[in-house]
């Protein structure tokens, strides 16, 4: 948990907060408080599962020495809230990560296989919006692109709620039914696949290099899936971004928005979504050198 460079860093965030000056700049001031309510629950949970020890403790010497049933009711009583105070630090534990705490978009991509992968598509739509709204989380279906027959070709769930992304970030690959399709008048068994990438909201104060200016922006008339999630409109919002990544990978990324009334919501949105993307390809990148470095360090050490 790093307790130690956490405790330090509240006290400093704490200082900073008592400073007035800070909030002339209220979008900092607001990552302080974000970030200090991030530190007070590992920092405060540790100091009072660390006391709750010694009291109990203390406690359970006292049962020892003079054999008090109600004292040892208590001790028993006290060692179930630690309990439940180290199940809530190993879940925080879990969730370490710089963004598992953000609110997160899922984009979902049908594969090949026309109809059947459509519709498996659509089913993971479901799926993920109901398991969203099952886990206390906002859902917003931002953008649904509708099938040939049916189910969608693909579909960008945003999730708001604490630890969103830390959730969701291993749905990330492809995930395939195997069935026999309902579409195939043979009866026959298909195997369909659909693309799932997850990605952080990311935060004004986190800077993700993007050249706005070389984006391709495409309006058009917002149809398909998605029923009460969408709103129909006529300024539906597509990006696309070209762009070379700083391990000299091309990459062409494309996000669409069609939940805003106006074009100018949707452009807004498909921008963040855009920025998501890019932080998590950088990331993924990065931790995958990171991996090749450490590889290589564990073949010097054997010395192959």
């Amino acid at each position: 948990f790093d307790y130690d460079q956490k405790s330090e860093r509240l006290t400093e965030v704490e200082r900073e907060l008592e400073n007035p000056d800070v909030w002339s700049d209220p979008d900092y001031a607001r990552a302080l408080g974000k970030e200090r309510a991030q530190l007070e629950m590992v920092v405060n949970t540790i100091n009072d599962a660390s006391q709750g020890v010694e009291d109990t403790s203390a406690l359970l010497e006292l049962v020892v020495e003079e054999g008090d049933e109600d004292t040892l009711s208590e001790v028993e009583s006290d060692l179930r809230d630690l309990e439940k105070m180290v199940a809530d630090l190993e879940f925080r534990r879990m969730f370490s990560g710089q963004m598992d705490a953000c609110n997160a978009y899922l984009d979902i991509q049908a594969g090949s296989g026309g109809t059947e992968a459509q519709d498996w598509g659509e089913m993971m739509l479901r799926m993920y919006l109901r398991w969203g709204e099952a886990h206390g989380f906002k859902t917003e279906l931002v953008e649904a692109s509708a099938g040939d027959v049916a189910g969608i070709k693909s579909a960008t769930i945003r999730f708001e709620g604490e630890y969103a992304y830390g959730w969701l970030r291993t749905e990330t690959g492809v995930h395939r039914l195997v069935r026999k399709s309902p579409f195939d008048s043979g009866g026959r068994r298909h195997t369909s696949f659909s693309s799932v990438f997850v990605s952080p909201e990311v935060d004004d104060d986190i800077d993700v290099d993007i050249d706005v200016g070389s984006m391709r922006v495409d309006t058009y008339r917002a149809s398909g899936a998605g029923g009460q999630h969408v709103n129909r409109t006529d300024s539906a919002v597509r990006l696309t971004y070209e762009y070379t990544d700083d391990g000299g990978e091309k990459h062409t990324l494309v996000t669409q928005c069609q939940s805003g009334r106006s074009q100018h919501q949707n452009k807004d949105q498909a921008l963040k979504m855009m920025q998501a993307k890019v932080y998590e390809l950088e990331m993924q990148r990065r931790n995958a050198e990171k991996q090749v470095q450490e590889s290589n360090k564990s073949d010097i050490g054997w010395g192959s």
